[in-house]
């Protein structure tokens, strides 16, 4: 089902299909290294709640760098790409509008610090989360742990 319009250009009356596509967004799961834990934020703007680190792709970068930039800015750490973990697609997963997130398990040592889109951040146990995460963050861990579980032979 493609969602389109024609917009007119003001000066020649050109014809012009306009396409209302899906949003590009990242996600990180930022693996602490030397505690087991990883880093979730309690988001500053709606919606509000626990979620992993991410945000919007820019025009003209790759999920690669979008990933890692807004890792920095929420919580401060510089990350490397360990894996992708996969591609979050369904047109509900985001309240507002829908967006397909491609989501990364990230590496980094320090200590986090809330910047940018994160009020707060905190270091969890990812199987110990007791409050509900915004979005599809839910599923997105459960997978993650799945995929740890699989990789270690658990």
């Amino acid at each position: 089902m493609s969602t389109y319009r024609i917009i007119k250009c003001p000066r020649c009356g050109y014809e012009i299909k306009t396409y209302k596509n899906p949003v590009p967004t990242v996600d990180t799961i930022i693996e602490l290294e030397g505690t087991g834990n990883i880093v979730l934020i309690k988001r500053k703007n709606p919606p509000l709640g626990l979620a992993i680190p991410g945000g919007f792709v820019d025009y003209g970068e790759s999920v690669e760098h979008a990933a890692i930039r807004e890792a920095k800015e929420e919580t401060g750490l510089d990350v490397k790409i360990s894996y992708l973990l996969g591609v979050y697609s369904d047109p509900n997963r985001d309240e507002r509008f829908h967006t397909i997130s491609t989501v990364f398990v990230v590496r980094a040592k320090g200590v986090p610090k809330a910047g940018d889109d994160a009020k707060e951040v905190l270091l969890v146990d990812p199987e110990k989360i007791k409050e509900p995460l915004c979005f599809d963050h839910e599923r997105i861990i459960r997978d993650y742990i799945k995929r740890r579980e699989n990789s270690s032979g658990g």
